[in-house]
């Protein structure tokens, strides 16, 4: 495995996981002890409300405006995060409806104690729909 020298500990970190080319880097975050569980571990609520924020860059980007989450299609949480882990969330549209954009967002870990190094922590697909400034569904630009 190689490492990209044009973006240096950015994209690939042997040995782990390779960051993907073809998402975008919409959000990066360090959990804090205050979101910690009885174990130790991240609490899965707020991982699970970072990548709805994460989730919504890219919809309310493309659809110019307010974006609701009307549905978590899938989530899966691959490995824990810790405490100083580096969080870096890319996503992707990978469905636009007539008023909906459904997006893929994938969560990899650097973790503090092997930084330069990535793990696949959670991989989610939400469901975000236009609405206006009422609060009612509105229609998204037509993919080109």
């Amino acid at each position: 495995m190689s490492i990209d020298s044009s973006i240096p500990g950015e994209r690939e970190g042997p040995p782990g996981a390779v960051l993907p080319r073809d998402k975008e880097l919409v959000l990066k975050v360090i959990p804090m002890p205050a979101d910690c569980n009885a174990n130790g571990d991240i609490f899965g609520g707020w991982v699970m409300a970072q990548v709805d924020l994460a989730g919504s860059v890219i919809p309310a980007r493309y659809a110019k405006g307010r974006m609701a989450t009307v549905a978590v299609n899938q989530f899966i949480f691959k490995q824990p995060v810790r405490v100083g882990d580096i969080l870096s969330f890319y996503s992707e549209l990978t469905r636009i409806g007539h008023t909906s954009i459904t997006v893929k967002v994938e969560v990899y870990a650097e973790r503090f104690s092997s930084q330069g190094q990535y793990i696949k922590v959670t991989e989610a697909s939400v469901t975000y729909v236009a609405i206006d400034d009422a609060g009612h569904p509105r229609p998204v630009p037509p993919r080109e």
